[in-house]
């Protein structure tokens, strides 16, 4: 599973990049007017991105692996919560929600899986022996977020060429550019714990 330094650099800046436009829509965007729905779906990026980058760190994480855990466990809980409640409000879909919390799920599992040198409180994946636990998940979660990605990129072109008099919605672009490079970037993760 190990993750080449170069890599692992690459991905590490690529992730941490991604911090910025989240924390830019969180800091300005009007959720009052956009609804508090798609305030938790921006915070739920920021933490992923987050999560991603204490991961392919080669030089680990300041959290220590528990704590990622008990935190994509509570994220998980509620997107997957909200995705069962009919609520269609302010343009927060259900699948959306459901989006974001089989997001949080592989992230735990991610980090529930992922063999540890010894008893390593900061596993990182670039120096990890071995592979993931339980390979049919990574399998099936690495076609997910790949498709998901690509089909995310789709959405915002056909979107960007479709847009009507009124434009887009506030953050949509910074939005489609994380879950893009999200959903490919965990893709490329689980299959590179093959």
């Amino acid at each position: 599973m190990q993750i080449p330094a170069i890599v692992a650099w690459i991905l590490t800046g690529t992730f941490l990049a991604l911090t910025y436009p989240c924390l830019a829509r969180l800091t300005r965007l009007d959720y009052v007017r956009l609804g508090s729905g798609v305030r938790h779906i921006d915070l739920a990026g920021l933490l992923m991105t987050l999560a991603m980058v204490a991961m392919v760190s080669p030089v680990g994480g300041p959290i220590p692996v528990a704590g990622w855990q008990a935190v994509f466990l509570v994220v998980a809980g509620w997107f997957l919560f909200a995705s069962l409640r009919d609520r269609m409000a302010a343009g927060v879909c259900r699948r959306c929600d459901l989006h974001h919390g089989l997001s949080a799920l592989a992230m735990l599992y991610m980090l529930a899986a992922m063999p540890h040198a010894g008893h390593a409180t900061w596993p990182t994946m670039a120096d990890a022996p071995g592979s993931l636990a339980l390979p049919v998940i990574a399998v099936l979660a690495a076609a997910y977020f790949g498709f998901d990605g690509v089909q995310a990129g789709a959405r915002a072109v056909r979107s960007l060429r479709n847009r009507g008099p009124d434009g887009l919605p506030a953050g949509f672009a910074s939005r489609a550019v994380c879950r893009v490079v999200m959903g490919l970037g965990m893709s490329y993760l689980f299959v590179a714990t093959l």
